[in-house]
């Protein structure tokens, strides 16, 4: 098997991350050598490779399908959006500078021929590419700067699979416009639609795809059931809706649930950080993005922020500031990762990130934070510092400009010999992101948690295993794939590429002006 092929969807979250993790798993298990590839993405859920850049969580996760470890290759432009109307522009792994929406237009030639070449390289040593896009190819308002959707697609005539979520509501009129309001020559690639979250009985569905077929000459290859257990790793912060639940609650081993609270900062990042705790059986996670929300959780987890001194100004907007105050100084749980690390401390200098200098922080932590350039992207391995979890392993990437000036607390972990983060009672902070997936330390800092909130029925399981949850998470996805959508149209859209004469839209739809004023 030798080819490449783009999945796009109709909106932002309809599923494109993970039917491209479902069909490289599905493919891996063949036998078949695949990798995945996002030319741009936009999302401040990143990971640090192993080759030392930053990438889109999805396509770490993505590449562990394959079987591969996460590189730069796989997501060569990555916009990690700081405001409304500023992004922080990373190629091949490296920020490179902060771009608005004009910036980014004048750049678009050199991002087009990095994108070209790395998918060029990956087609050369993979016997697949499974290509995801970006959004909807129907933003015609950015063609001409496209470069994850049709702009990909067209120079290395990629055949592009649909893909709608039935559970927004309106997936046929979604798939049928977006292929009509591309131009003639978009068109052509668009050569099969999927349907992704469905609940019910199918054949209700048929008259539809067959209806869709006949207008769009374009078959459905499949309907993919809507999965409750599919939850882990979220592309974005689409899936951190306040007041929603993370993951699918176990049962308590013990008498005692644990509820979490996790703050839904306006520009959170690295919101998968939580989804660790939420394996945990007898672990209720939830976010939360007023005061009133963190008054009966067991712990409250101030995550990572791509904007820490706007996200600083927005906790005190809100009331969630002085709540987090109050709730420490009653002996409340509290974990802040990363910016949400940095904000718990007494000072913030940033002369980088907002240019906003010297700020004032919650004052949990004696900490003292400066930004500075470069950005620190690395891997780190340790161990626990404190009582409760001294000697146990710990591993993890960092990704901030921000910089331990000083510190008055005790740390709370020993990255080969360097102190890293603060404990102050029961408040813990870190810059270390995936922390909490060193099955172990999660435990045994569990317990303290629990003992901290006075939940003495809770009781930690000794088997979670988050590695084991994210790879049955991916065969998940591979058997859903294998099971609903027709493999043997998708073999030939990879061996021959888009089929010949699809039909135009339109041609069909919109007559011409000469037609109009005929």
């Amino acid at each position: 098997m030798k080819g490449a092929l783009l999945v796009a969807g109709t909106t932002s979250d309809a599923g494109k991350s993970v039917v491209v993790a479902g069909i490289c798993r599905m493919l891996a298990r063949r036998g078949v050598r695949v990798a995945p590839f996002k030319a741009q993405n936009m999302s401040n859920n990143s990971v640090v490779t192993l080759d030392g850049g930053e990438i889109g969580r999805a396509q770490a996760l993505q590449a562990q399908a394959c079987g591969l470890a996460p590189s730069v290759r796989f997501n060569p432009v990555l916009l990690k959006p700081g405001s409304d109307r500023r992004s922080q522009l990373v190629v091949r792994g490296k920020a490179v500078g902060t771009v608005g929406a004009r910036d980014y237009f004048r750049h678009r030639q050199e991002l087009r021929e990095v994108v070209a070449a790395e998918l060029a390289s990956l087609r050369a040593e993979f016997d697949v590419v499974i290509c995801e896009g970006a959004g909807s190819p129907a933003e015609i308002n950015l063609r001409a700067t496209d470069l994850a959707n049709m702009g990909l697609a067209q120079p290395a005539r990629l055949p592009v699979l649909l893909v709608g979520d039935i559970d927004r509501g309106g997936v046929l009129a979604h798939l049928f416009g977006t292929v009509a309001i591309l131009e003639p020559e978009d068109q052509q690639l668009i050569s099969g639609f999927v349907i992704n979250k469905f609940r019910g009985d199918v054949e209700l569905l048929r008259p539809g795809l067959d209806r869709l077929t006949e207008l769009t000459g374009r078959p459905t290859l499949g309907v993919l059931p809507y999965a409750e257990d599919l939850w882990i790793d979220a592309e974005d912060s689409l899936g951190t809706v306040a007041d929603a639940p993370v993951g699918r609650p176990l049962p308590p081993v013990g008498t005692e649930w644990l509820t979490v609270a996790a703050i839904r900062l306006p520009r959170i990042s690295n919101s998968t950080d939580i989804e660790a705790l939420a394996c945990e059986p007898g672990v209720s996670v939830r976010w939360a993005s007023e005061p009133s929300r963190l008054a009966g959780a067991d712990l409250v987890v101030l995550p990572g922020s791509k904007a820490t001194v706007s996200d600083l100004e927005w906790l005190r907007r809100s009331g969630i500031a002085e709540a987090l105050r109050a709730r420490a100084a009653a002996g409340g749980p509290i974990l802040g990762i990363c910016g949400g690390y940095q904000m718990l401390g007494k000072r913030i200098v940033d002369p980088v990130e907002s240019g906003r200098g010297e700020v004032d922080g919650l004052g949990l932590f004696d900490l003292q934070i400066a930004f500075a350039d470069p950005k620190v992207l690395r891997h780190s391995t340790g161990h626990g510092a404190t009582a409760d979890t001294a000697g146990i392993p710990v591993h993890g990437y960092e990704i901030h400009h921000g910089r331990v000036a000083g510190s008055g607390d005790p740390a709370w972990l020993d990255l080969e010999g360097n102190p890293e983060g603060s404990v102050r009672g029961p408040l813990w902070g870190t810059h270390l992101h995936g922390l909490l997936e060193s099955d172990d330390f999660r435990r045994a800092w569990l317990r303290s948690v629990a003992t901290a909130a006075g939940r003495t029925g809770f009781v930690v399981a000794e088997d979670v295993s988050v590695a084991a949850v994210r790879s049955a998470q991916l065969d998940l996805l591979a058997d859903l794939i294998e099971q609903h959508l027709d493999l043997d149209q998708l073999d030939r859209l990879l061996a021959d590429g888009a089929p010949a004469h699809l039909p135009t839209l339109a041609t069909q739809l919109f007559p011409t002006t000469a037609t109009l004023g005929s």
